[in-house]
């Protein structure tokens, strides 16, 4: 989707350093990773952090519910002991 290898590449690698990024995609990266690996640790500053950089409360719902579908659709496969396909694995 980013029609970049290189920058995919070191996203995957370490968003942080990753060059290209803007403002708003680490800001969103950010989000995604806590709400990913510490859900129970979120708060309104979280939200708030991605306010700052000019989302709407509209955009943070849809991220919440990419991240949230994606968490869920995960470990119901996990859960059921499903293989992916090879065209999914890296």
């Amino acid at each position: 989707m980013l029609k970049d290898e290189a920058l995919a590449t070191a996203i995957e690698s370490d968003f942080e350093s990753a060059d290209g990024l803007d403002e708003r995609r680490t800001a969103m990266l950010r989000y995604t990773r806590k709400l990913t690996r510490t859900p129970a640790d979120m708060t309104q500053a979280d939200v708030e952090s991605l306010r700052s950089v000019s989302f709407t409360d509209i955009d943070i719902l849809h991220i919440v519910e990419v991240i949230s579908y994606y968490a869920y659709v995960n470990r119901l496969a996990d859960g059921l002991g499903v293989s992916l396909e090879d065209s999914h694995h890296a």
